[in-house]
């Protein structure tokens, strides 16, 4: 392990006003994604698409790193230059989705563990052939109103999040660790808080015992909010102050920054909570984004298949990244959305 080169990684990563843009959309999830915009799911359609958003120009000023699917690794642009050493031309470092997604955890009804540990070294491997620098592995957390998850389920998701990691940090690549609680459902901000400190504190025992470098990754949490069915929506400080307070509880400072996932926040109000988290000041950590809808939807919107609209879906990225560069510092404002 060189722990100089991950730690450097983690860093570059989440540097000042640089987050991650998560283009790591498997095939199913890309189609439904073409299909809200009436575009066919090729192959050729998927590489054009992520073609247009990393040749935008000027998005380096806020993207640190892309979370990269397989495919997408190994494709190319029309020309091709790999995507993987298009983006590191451009300052931005590639990185990989490398979970198989979850499955149901048997005898555990309403829980589930993510899998793609088996085979995972070899895969890792490869995928640093191919220009990977970092990954990432996402773990589901599904979440009720009272009983789900279970401890059984924490503890699944927890231990394997950290035998990823430390496979990632054997072979120098930063792994970014993602559990995810679910915005799906009926609970408050309350329930959302007490599973995300129980998840949070189950994964940070995993990864000390497993001896992962803290200074050498990255945390992928969800926001402290709501779920979508909840009558009452928080406003956006009680969600800022909710979701700072579980992290300062169970983030150690070691780790060099937070990438915030959506979670199907609208593109808007996950910028807004971004903002709102910076503006309360400096953190222990860098506190950073990794968005895929919250970046992309817009963009999708825009071009629609259309070569016509290029130019005007590249703008619409650069845009987005802006807008959430600005709230890496606190700088953002709910009338820049508007003017957009």
């Amino acid at each position: 392990m060189n722990r100089q080169q991950l730690a450097a990684v983690a860093n570059a990563i989440v540097a000042r006003q640089k987050g991650v843009l998560a283009a790591d959309e498997s095939g199913p999830t890309i189609r439904k994604r073409f299909d809200a915009v009436e575009v066919e799911a090729t192959g050729e359609n998927r590489r054009r698409y992520r073609e247009i958003l990393f040749t935008t120009e000027n998005i380096e000023q806020y993207i640190g790193g892309v979370i990269l699917f397989d495919e997408t690794l190994r494709q190319a642009t029309g020309d091709g230059l790999p995507f993987a050493e298009l983006l590191q031309s451009r300052g931005i470092l590639p990185g990989i989705k490398v979970d198989r997604g979850p499955a149901a955890l048997a005898l555990h009804p309403g829980e589930r563990v993510t899998e793609g540990l088996d085979g995972l070294r070899d895969r890792l491997l490869e995928y640093r052939q191919l220009g990977a620098k970092f990954a990432k592995w996402r773990a589901v957390i599904d979440i009720d109103e009272a009983e789900v998850p279970g401890a059984c389920g924490i503890r699944a998701n927890a231990h394997a999040l950290a035998r990823y990691a430390a496979l990632c940090q054997e072979l120098d690549v930063v792994p970014i660790v993602e559990p995810e609680v679910l915005m799906d459902g009926a609970h408050t901000i309350q329930r959302c808080e007490q599973v995300t400190s129980r998840v949070l504190a189950a994964v940070f025992t995993e990864l000390d015992a497993h001896g992962v470098f803290l200074e050498g990754m990255l945390l992928k949490p969800n926001m402290v909010i709501a779920g979508l069915q909840c009558e009452r929506q928080a406003p956006v400080q009680e969600v800022a102050e909710a979701t700072l307070r579980c992290m300062r509880r169970h983030v150690p400072a070691a780790v060099p920054g937070l990438v915030f996932l959506s979670g199907g926040q609208s593109a808007a109000d996950a910028t807004e909570h971004l903002n709102a988290m910076n503006a309360m000041g400096s953190q222990p950590w860098q506190v950073s984004f990794s968005y895929g809808r919250a970046l992309q939807a817009p963009v999708l919107a825009a071009w629609r298949g259309q070569e016509d609209n290029l130019a005007a879906a590249q703008r619409m990225l650069f845009r987005r990244c802006e807008l959430n560069g600005l709230a890496r510092e606190g700088k953002y404002l709910r009338a820049l959305e508007e003017a957009a």
